[in-house]
This record gives C-alpha cells, structure tokens and sequence, in this order.
C-alpha cells in the first residue's frame, strides 16, 4: 500500500471511528462508542478495520478504495456472513472471469 493511501486509510478510519460513537446514532441502541484497535491492509486498496465497543465487543469493517472518479478515496461497510458466503462465491467466478480474458490481451 502507497504512503498517503495508508495515510488517507487511517484518517478515514477515525472518522468512522467518530460516527459511529454518536450516541444519537440510528441502531445505536447501547449507546456504544468505537475506537480503532487495529488495521489490518489485505492488499493495495483493501483492509479490515478493528473496532473495540465500550461493551468490550468487536467490529470489524471492510474498507476498501476506489481510486478514480467522483468518488475518489477510502469507503467501507460492515460485512455480515452472508455478505462473506457470497463473496467467496464471487471470487470463483472472478478467477474464471480472469482466465477467460488473459488470452484476449494477446489479440
């Protein structure tokens, strides 16, 4: 990962840190605050995010740039199983989809 898109990542990571830790926050029924325990980078443009809770429990949010376009910088969302089942569905066929196309570079 670049320096200022490390850099950009952790700011970011903190402003989520600070929404989330709104007590008048929709679904924040606890009241709980979040503080970045940790950032975990899983590639150029991905990473997971650890959040500790004031209950003692975790979150963790999956971050990921986008690096052109109006929508430039660092985004995020909290992946629950089904969002994971069916991530690694997608990536058996993003693997096909990468075969198939490799031999279409040399046309």
């Amino acid at each position: 990962m670049k320096k200022e898109i490390a850099k950009e990542l952790q700011a970011f990571a903190k402003v989520v840190e600070q929404r989330f830790s709104k007590h008048d926050r929709e679904m924040n029924f606890n009241n709980e605050e979040f503080k970045v325990e940790k950032i975990i980078p899983s590639s150029d443009h991905t990473a997971s995010v650890v959040f500790k809770k004031t209950s003692g429990k975790l979150g963790v949010a999956f971050f990921y740039y986008q690096p052109n376009g109006a929508g430039k910088g660092w985004k995020y969302f909290f992946p629950t199983d089904s969002h994971i089942t069916g991530m690694r569905a997608f990536e058996y066929h993003k693997l096909n989809a990468e075969e198939f196309n490799f031999d279409k570079n040399f046309i």
